[in-house]
């Protein structure tokens, strides 16, 4: 069984429960997707599905051999399976598969910040504001050793890229879906961007 579909952030809103109470929900467009690939044991070592979504305007000629007419699908992206009951080449995966009050995991890329400072990136308290450090105050500080190691460790916070990385947040409350739109309304924050591609999987927390 598939426990997994590809989808993509349209941004957050507020909705109110059957309790009167507000919700803040990120909405997500989900699917439809196509199983493209069936990957077995027996021929790649692992069970998963490939699933497709998306359009994509052109495709190389090799791409358009692997999607096999199926559709012209921007994205491709494999989950990881324990069986491969009832999956099938062609199969369609929507919102269905998913239902409200279930848990699901969101993985995404998150937003970029560029080249980012210590106190920006790792929280720094900076420099004295006083005694003279008058060009001190969001400065890192010392970061080498005395003679023995002579040199600065490896994962030592410093300045630089900042976000831009997979991330993956865990147990989020599905409030509501959707099947008609294909939409999924997930309580909370999802990584990532308006727009930008997310993976969505039935969380092991709900096990």
């Amino acid at each position: 069984m598939i426990n997994g579909i590809i989808g993509k952030k349209l941004g957050m809103t507020q909705i109110y429960s059957a309790g009167g109470k507000v919700e803040p929900v990120t909405v997500l467009q989900v699917g439809p997707c196509t199983v493209v690939q069936v990957k077995t044991p027996e021929r790649d070592g692992y069970t998963a599905a490939q699933l497709g979504f998306g359009e994509s305007k052109n495709l190389t000629k090799a791409e358009k051999g692997h999607v096999k007419d199926m559709g012209n699908f921007r994205h491709l992206r494999e989950f990881r399976l324990d069986d491969l009951d009832g999956v099938e080449v062609g199969n369609q995966v929507d919102v269905s598969l998913f239902a409200d009050g279930e848990l699901i995991d969101v993985t995404g890329v998150s937003k970029g910040r560029g080249f980012a400072g210590t106190v920006k990136r790792h929280g720094f308290a900076g420099g004295p504001k006083t005694h003279g450090q008058s060009d001190r105050h969001r400065a890192p500080g010392s970061i080498g050793a005395t003679t023995t190691p002579g040199r600065v460790f490896k994962g030592t916070r410093m300045a630089g890229h900042m976000g831009h990385e997979q991330v993956t947040v865990s147990g989020l409350k599905v409030i509501k879906t959707d099947v008609e739109k294909n939409l999924l309304l997930v309580r909370g924050a999802v990584p990532g961007a308006k727009n930008g591609l997310i993976l969505i999987k039935k969380s092991k927390k709900s096990k």
